[in-house]
This record gives structure tokens, C-alpha cells and sequence, in this order.
């Protein structure tokens, strides 16, 4: 816990005892290739996962890399950046290609946490294989669960180049409709644990008996945890989720219009979509469609402009996909997810066209300009309508549950959005509304951005980076001013919203995972009140209508304490595939009864995605009796709080020291003001060091954030380290502490010896310090670390002594190699007793090692023993059933009627016996080169656990207490 006790200090977030209890967890055996984190949704895996690279981070391992969905690239950004102070790069194609371009062989060598998706890792497999990773964070990880798969390329590519890399998979749903799945996800951190796929079917495939069950749960214990919502309530309050259905009636132009639309697209031959990007585009121009007429009408213009060019033969193709992109900011998402054809048709256009063809696309041109003629001419919407009464009763619904009057609006258009601005322009409302997108480059977007600049000027809320100080303007005066944030798909990602309790889904996404982000945004820890949900919803349109059944009642995002369940959210393991059979519905169905058929169809496939049986075994193997886990949780609480409350107490304390007069230090130890840099801060420092207002985290936002990894307070660190020191005499003021502490007013009047030593173990590729604290007083009696810890609180004055002669400034362990460090320390002469209490010390601290190491090389052997004995046990299931083939064809020639059928039966007997002794052959062979493999793995984890110890004497000085 004291050596996760840096990363919790750095975390500006209110640290729950199960993320801690999962990050300690993860990190509690020190040769394992990783671990699966399966909390169930809404726990904070992301902040299990942030306090795990916060420590690598502080230990100055910098290669990390966080592999998930496109769509959650952002959220991670800001998370890191957020609540642990970490800036992350976000590694896609136009930042790989800039690299590239910049001079670097291999953007993904970069020492920093790099958060790129699972499309974009696998594609550059071989570069993320180079990279020799300090950790490797995979979200949403049951898109791995299939990896045995030979069909699940980017699992199993994954899988490959991330081998030998220490992983943690984070995903609600370790295990779907089969405990194969767990196979997979498992071997996927360590291909130890299980022996081969077809002795883990053997074993485990159909469990039937209790103590099958007990053994699969032994073999995942050490790799998985997972923690459950009723097991935290004591920690964690969640409020309700409200929903609010708004049905709208569209006027007869914007009926015509959308099965105008509607129809074009279904045709099976289209020359305004290239072939290779039409499933991409149509599912683009249905939700434009179904977003506003305004939007469908800058689609349309674009794809006859298309059609314009490709008549004239010295013009260039329009690239669709970055028209739309535009407008449609999420098409980047979905374009990453869906299978294209590399080769896209860079030649359209350029080939010779027939007569017959320019006649058709003038004809199709014609016919794209009516559409977009009909759209522009509709300057009132029905859902924009009723969006003015909904708003109404939301309102006077927060107003009932005592929450502020905000609401956030999404929708999946950038024209939409301006409508809607235009829109609440006439109403009450108009003042308080702020636009939230992919660029913020709108005027009051900039206005906000100067605003917040001129506030915060001097302050490190000001990062840098344009782009995202905008989006914090644009949150703050959302909070602090602002009523109503509408917000496109991409520009929302990442920002977390918990002062608004109102949700509008202006547009609906067809994406279950998309939903619960956009709610997720509003409905999260932090949230004092119940979430008001509203969606809107087409009364003539049967297909939306079923999209809307499906997301409120098959997945329950919109009502109850957590929305969706992971079970649901688990079953669509990418949320683009599952709208790409939404939009194949719209596509291929013209009747309402097609459509319910659709529908229907693809409920019934969820529903076999959910097995009762595959539930309770997840049940049984992953989940802990629930006193165990809240009374561990409980103690893990007061745990880390002592532990932060300790490091946050040495911190300041040391800081005061090192500062002296530079700075004034509030009362409380929980702030200072720095008033002027310190003489002893060079250059390169000092411009990263601000004047100004600093605290602790968990504390006022206009103060800059004070943390272990904070430019000033590693200054002062190195600062501190470099000093000389000489010999003194501390002469400590009780009364000056402020507090009682019992054992140390028992030395008041006391004096004698205090000597720290900074003992320094290296082994399992990890560094461990640990201080040594002893004193002796007058009377002779030698005091522990605890004590000392205390008497080394005291506020005291250091009082040179003459100059004492030089000793030796290192302790020598036996048989341990000596560093001969020209450490400068004050050396003041201790009596034998003195030594004889730090060694006590390192005796303890080591032999704590010993035991840890122990137990986490016994946990690795054993692993090796049990997949080693797996793959025997294939090896020998192939003799079995050949013993029992053998046993059939002697009891066929024993009742053999003619001599020729018993002839036949003793030569299958003969092949077969044959057969048999071969394989046992092999057997032999098969056993000795996996014994030899084990014991290869054995010699491998033994160099690891050879240690390094340096024990340095920091300084001895005298005490006195008065």
C-alpha cells in the first residue's frame, strides 16, 4: 500500500477501496504476464487501469500503451490527463504519419502512455511488437474473448505482438455463452495458465462435477478479479436514471422527403457512393437523415457535387468520407470499424464513361437536386418542435428533484447543431446556450476560450494545448453559467458532466455502447441527483420505433440505477457491427411487417448471445462471497486512507523545509502560497515552476495541483538529496508539533543517537526502498522505527558539532556487493546496540521480501506444473482412445462369423496397436521436450529473482527533546 501510496496521492479523484483493492491486485505478484480486471460496469476500471500507469509513471517506466475502441480514445485522454495529471498522445493515422514525417522510425517507441485502437494496433503489429512495454492496458477486452478463434484476426494478430508485454484487461464480461471464451481471454495474458485449447475442452468445456468447477476457479483466481456492484454500496452512491419519451409527428415534407431518400439509397445501383465505401456512407446518410432536414441537405449537395465531377474528366474525384466527415464528426469511428477495401476507387471518374452512362448520372444528378431542393425548402422540423416541449417538462422536472436547470444535448450532426442553435435563439433559453464540438471555432466558442484564458492566466489549469484548454472553457462555463450544452458525437467524448442531470438524445444513436457514454457523461460517480433521459421518437416510422423498443427495453439504457447491464452491453461486442445490421434493416426491409420480422431476429440472436448457464458459471468462478469482499474492501479503506494521509503529511512538511521563507504555508498543511522561486532552482525549472496558490489534490480548481510528480516538488526533491551534510546535534520542540504523540513526550528531556539508512533491494526486474530509523537515548535504551518515525517529526534546529571523523558511509551486507558510493553524510559514531537494531530492521525487511518472492515464484511453478501436466493429459487422451478402439476390434474378430471378417479385425487390430505404440513413443518424446520447456522456464524466473541489495547510511545525528 506505501508504494502505491505516490500514485493515490497524484490522482485527483476520490480513490474508492475496490479500485485500490484492483490495482493492488494487479501489481501483487511481480513475475505475473498480467492480470483481467472485470468489475462489473460502472465500478471505475478506467481509474483501476489510471492508478496502475500513474505507478508506472512515477517508477519512470514510460513505454505504456493503452489499446481501446476508437470511439474511447478521447475518454482515456482525459481521464489521464484529468484526474492523474498524465498527458497522453493518442497514436491514429495522421499523428503516426506526422511522426514518421517528424524523423522517428517507430512512433510507438515514444517514451510516453500512448492510447491508440484496437484496429490501428493491429494494423502496425510488427512496430508495437518492437516495443519493449513497461505495461500494456486493454479496454473493453472481451473483443478478445474469442481469440482461439482462427477467424478473429485482430485478437489473435494482437495476441502475437503483445506476447511478452505485461497486459491488464479491463471488460465487465470476461465471459459471454461459452468458458471457452475465459480460455481465450486468459491465454491471452499468459499462455501458461491453461495447457492447449483442446486439453482445456477436455478438462473444462462441460463442467459438470464441483470439483472440475473448483479446480478452473483455482486456475483463474491468481489472473482474475472482479468486484460487483451490491459489494461496494457502502462506498459508492449511485442515483436513478429518469426517461422522458417525446413522440413527434413529421409534416408532409418531411415525409416525402425521407422516403424520397430512402427509396434512392435501397437501389442497387448507385454512381453517387463508390462501391468500396457504400455500406460506410449509406449508414452515414441514414442518420442524417433521420437527424434534420438541414443535415440531409448538405449530404445531398455533396454527393451531387460528386456526380458533377465525375462528368468532367480533368476534375478530381470528391472524397466523400471527408465531405460527410465535416458534418458527421463520429464517421472517423465507424470508418476505422467497418471492414474496407484498402484500394479505394482513386481512378473514379477518370475512366472513359459510355453515353449511356453520363446520361444516367445527369438523370441521377437531376434527382439528387430535387432532394436537396425539397430539404432546403423545409425550414421548420417536427422533432426540433417538439424538442421546445420537452425541454419544458424536463425542466420543471429537475426543478422537482432539486437539481440545477442544465441540459446537455446530443446530436450527431454539426448542421443539426447549428439548427438547434438557431432554434433556442428564440426562446428564453437563448443566453445560456454554448456549442460543444470536434473544432469549438464558432465565435462564442472563442469568446468562452478568452474569457477562461483571462481567468485562469498563471494558473497550470492552463495546459497548452488550444484544443483542450477550449474544451475546458467550454465544461466550465457550462457549469458555472451556461443552461443548455448542445454537443456533437466526437466533441463530447471525454468530458465528464456530473452538475447536469438532463440527457437529450436529439438523435439516437443505434449503438447501444454510444448510448451509455452519451448518459455516462451525466449519470457517474459524483452525480448528487437522478438523471433525466429524454429521446424522441418518429410515430409513422416503424424502424425507429423498433431501434428505440430494443434500446430501452432490451438493454435498458435509459431507466433504473445503472443503465445498461453488462451482460446486455457485453453480448454487442462492437456497437458499429451492431448498428451496420441495424442500417441492413433500413436498407433491405419496405414493410413494417419485414421490418418487425428484422427485428425480431436480431433480438432473438442477443437473446442466445445471453445464456442463463454461462451467467451462473461466471457467477460461481469469478465472484467472492460478499462479507469476504466488503470486510477486505473495509480494511483496504483504512489502509490507503492512513497511507495517503501519511505521504500527504511528509510532503507538505518536507516542501515548508525546502521552501523556508519562498512560500507561506496554510495552518492545516494542506496549501501554501509560493511567493518567489528559490536561488537554488536553475533555469530549465524555473520556467515550469509558477508563482501562485498550490494544494493538495481533492482541493479548489483556481489552485495549481501539488503532487509527488510535480515539477516543484521533484525540484526540491533532487534539491534536497544534493545537499551536504554535516555533523549535528537536532535539538527537537515538542510543544511546536501541535499534537500529542505519547511515545514521543516520554523522551521530552531525553537525549542520545539517531542514525537512517536507506536500504535499496533490486530483483523481479523491480527497485524497492525502504528506510531504516533506530535511536538510542541516555539511558541506553534503543527505540524502533515507529518511534523514530514520530521523534523525526518533531519540528527541531540542527546545531553543528565539531567535525567528527569519517567513517564508513555504507553498510556492508554479506556477500552482497558493495557499491562504494561517495555519498557526502554526516557520520556521528553509534554504539553496537545502534547497528545492531538496523540490521534487526533489514533483517525483517528482507526476509519480507524472501516471503513475498516465495510465494509469488511458488504461484508461477505451480502454474508451470499444472500447463505442463495439461499437456500431457492431451498427449495421453489420443493413446486412450486408441486402447479403447483396439478393445472393439478384438471383441469384432472374437465374434468374427467367416475367417475372412476375421481377418480384417485382427489387421485393424494390428494397425492399430501399431499406431498406438507410436504415439507412445512420441509421448515419451512430447513429455521430456515439455519437462524440458518447464525447467527452461524455471531457470528463466530464477535469474529474476537474484537480488541486489545496497544498504547506505543517509545520515546519524544527536537528538535532544525539550
Amino acid at each position: 500500500m506505501d508504494r502505491m501510496a505516490g500514485a493515490l496521492l497524484d490522482a485527483q479523484v476520490d480513490l474508492n477501496p475496490h479500485q485500490v483493492d484492483a490495482a493492488l491486485f494487479a501489481t501483487s505478484n511481480p513475475l505475473s504476464k498480467g492480470s483481467i480486471l472485470a468489475d462489473e460496469v460502472g465500478l471505475g476500471k478506467t481509474i483501476e487501469a489510471g492508478l496502475l500507469i500513474a505507478q508506472r509513471w512515477a517508477e519512470r517506466k514510460r513505454r505504456i500503451l493503452v489499446i481501446a475502441p476508437a470511439n474511447l480514445r478521447k475518454q482515456w485522454h482525459q481521464e489521464l490527463a484529468d484526474k492523474f495529471g498524465i498527458s497522453a498522445e493518442v497514436l491514429e493515422a495522421k499523428s503516426y504519419k506526422q511522426a514518421i514525417k517528424d524523423g522517428a522510425s517507430n512512433p510507438f517507441e515514444a517514451p510516453s502512455v500512448l492510447i491508440t485502437s484496437y484496429q490501428f494496433a493491429s494494423g502496425k503489429a510488427k512496430e508495437v511488437q518492437a516495443v519493449p512495454w513497461d505495461l500494456v492496458v486493454i479496454d473493453e477486452a472481451h473483443r478478445l474473448r474469442n481469440v482461439y478463434k482462427p477467424d478473429n484476426k485482430t485478437a489473435r494478430t494482437l495476441k502475437d505482438a503483445l506476447v511478452s508485454a505485461p497486459k491488464v484487461l479491463l471488460t465487465a464480461t470476461p465471459l459471454q455463452n461459452s468458458l471457452l471464451e475465459l480460455y481465450g481471454l486468459v491465454s491471452f495474458v499468459d499462455e501458461k495458465v491453461f495447457g492447449d485449447l483442446d486439453s482445456f475442452r477436455s478438462q473444462f468445456g462441460s463442467i459438470k462435477d464441483a470439483a472440475s468447477f473448483d479446480a478452473l476457479k483455482r486456475r483463474i483466481e491468481p489472473v482474475c478479479k472482479r468486484t460487483l456492484r451490491r459489494q461496494v454500496e457502502a462506498y459508492v452512491k449511485y442515483t436513478k436514471r429518469i426517461p422522458l419519451l417525446q413522440e413527434f409527428v413529421p409534416g408532409a415534407d418531411e415525409t416525402d422527403l425521407y422516403n424520397l431518400v430512402s427509396e434512392y439509397l435501397q437501389r442497387d445501383s448507385l454512381f453517387a457512393l463508390p462501391n468500396s465505401q457504400r455500406q460506410l456512407i449509406t449508414l452515414v446518410l441514414r442518420k442524417l437523415l433521420a437527424s434534420s432536414t438541414f443535415a440531409i441537405a448538405g449530404a445531398l449537395e455533396s454527393l451531387a457535387k460528386r456526380l458533377r465531377q465525375t462528368l468532367d474528366e480533368k476534375s478530381a474525384s470528391l472524397d466523400l468520407t471527408e465531405e460527410l466527415d465535416q458534418d458527421f464528426e463520429g464517421l472517423d469511428e465507424i470508418a476505422e470499424e467497418i471492414d474496407r477495401i484498402e484500394e479505394q476507387e482513386a481512378q473514379a471518374g477518370k475512366k472513359t464513361k459510355t453515353e449511356q452512362e453520363i446520361l444516367a448520372i445527369k438523370a441521377e444528378i437531376i434527382e439528387l437536386e430535387s432532394f436537396r431542393d425539397l430539404a432546403v425548402s423545409i425550414t421548420e422540423n417536427a422533432k426540433g418542435s417538439a424538442l421546445l416541449q420537452a425541454l419544458k417538462v424536463a425542466f420543471e422536472k429537475l426543478l422537482e428533484l432539486g437539481a440545477a436547470q442544465k441540459a446537455i444535448i446530443f446530436t450527431e450532426s454539426r448542421r443539426t447543431q447549428d439548427y438547434l442553435l438557431g432554434l433556442l435563439a428564440k426562446t428564453p433559453y437563448a443566453p445560456g446556450v454554448v456549442l460543444f464540438n470536434g473544432t469549438n471555432n464558432d465565435a462564442r466558442s472563442k469568446e468562452v476560450y478568452a474569457a477562461w484564458m483571462k481567468k485562469h492566466a498563471g494558473t497550470d489549469r492552463i495546459s497548452g494545448s488550444r484544443s483542450a484548454d477550449t474544451r475546458a472553457a467550454l465544461v466550465e462555463y457550462f457549469k458555472e453559467q451556461g443552461s443548455i450544452m448542445i454537443a456533437t458525437e466526437a466533441g463530447a467524448e471525454g468530458i465528464n458532466l456530473q452538475f447536469c442531470s438532463m440527457v437529450i438524445n436529439y438523435d439516437l444513436p443505434w449503438n447501444p455502447q454510444r448510448v451509455e457514454q452519451r448518459i455516462g457523461r451525466c449519470h457517474r460517480y459524483g452525480q448528487k441527483h437522478d438523471v433525466v433521459v429524454v429521446n424522441f421518437l418518429n410515430k409513422e416510422n416503424e424502424a425507429d420505433r423498433r431501434v428505440y423498443e430494443l434500446l430501452a427495453l432490451k438493454f435498458r439504457l435509459f431507466d433504473g440505477v445503472f443503465g445498461a447491464s453488462d451482460e446486455v452491453l457485453g453480448a454487442v461486442e462492437s456497437g458499429v457491427d451492431f448498428e451496420r445490421r441495424i442500417a441492413e434493416i433500413y436498407q433491405t426491409c419496405r414493410h413494417p411487417e419485414q421490418i418487425q420480422s428484422a427485428f425480431q431476429q436480431l433480438q432473438d440472436d442477443l437473446a442466445g448471445e445471453i445464456s442463463d448457464a454461462m451467467l451462473n458459471a461466471r457467477k460461481a468462478l469469478l465472484e467472492n462471497f460478499d462479507v469476504d469482499v466488503q470486510e477486505r474492501l473495509r480494511l483496504r479503506d483504512q489502509a490507503a486512507r492512513a497511507s495517503l494521509g501519511k505521504l500527504e503529511r511528509m510532503l507538505m512538511r518536507f516542501t515548508q523545509a525546502a521552501l523556508g521563507a519562498s512560500a507561506r504555508f496554510d495552518e492545516d498543511g494542506t496549501g501554501f502560497q509560493l511567493d518567489s522561486t528559490p536561488s537554488f532552482v536553475g533555469d530549465a525549472a524555473r520556467q515550469e515552476i509558477q508563482l501562485g496558490r498550490y494544494e493538495l489534490p481533492r482541493r479548489t480548481e483556481e489552485a495549481h495541483i501539488y503532487r509527488l510528480q510535480h515539477p516543484l516538488a521533484q525540484t526540491l526533491l533532487d534539491y534536497a538529496k544534493g545537499l551536504p551534510l554535516f555533523p549535528a546535534k537536532l535539538r527537537m520542540h515538542y510543544n511546536s508539533y501541535g499534537a500529542h504523540v505519547a511515545v514521543v513526550k516520554q523522551l521530552v528531556g531525553r537525549y542520545g543517537t539517531v542514525a537512517v539508512s536507506l536500504l535499496t533491494v533490486e530483483s523481479l526486474g523491480a527497485k524497492e526502498d525502504h528506510l531504516l530509523l533506530a535511536a538510542q537515548d541516555d539511558t541506553g535504551a534503543v527505540h524502533d522505527a515507529e518511534t523514530v518515525e514520530k521523534l523525526l517529526s518533531i519540528p527541531a534546529v540542527a546545531n553543528a558539532l565539531p567535525l567528527a571523523s569519517t567513517l564508513p558511509n555504507a553498510d556492508t551486507v554479506a556477500g552482497v556487493e558493495q557499491p562504494g558510493l561517495d555519498f557526502n553524510a554526516a557520520y556521528v559514531p553509534l554504539s553496537p546496540v545502534l547497528e545492531q537494531e538496523i540490521n534487526r530492521q533489514k533483517t525483517i525487511v528482507l526476509s519480507g521480501l524472501e516471503m513475498r518472492n516465495l510465494a509469488a515464484f511458488t504461484q508461477e511453478t505451480d502454474k508451470l506444473d499444472t500447463w505442463a501436466d495439461d499437456l500431457k493429459v492431451g498427449l495421453e487422451r489420443e493413446i486412450k482412445e486408441l486402447d479403447r478402439r483396439i478393445k472393439e476390434t478384438r471383441t469384432l474378430s472374437k465374434g468374427a462369423a467367416t475367417l475372412a471378417e476375421k481377418l480384417v479385425a485382427q489387421k485393424d487390430q494390428r494397425d492399430l496397436e501399431a499406431l498406438r505404440d507410436r504415439r507412445r513413443r512420441e509421448l515419451f518424446d512430447r513429455q521430456d521436450e515439455i519437462q524440458a520447456k518447464r525447467d527452461g522456464l524455471i531457470d528463466e524466473l530464477e535469474k529474476q529473482l537474484k537480488q541486489r541489495v545496497i544498504a547506505t547510511r543517509l545520515f546519524a545525528a544527536e537528538w535532544e527533546v525539550s
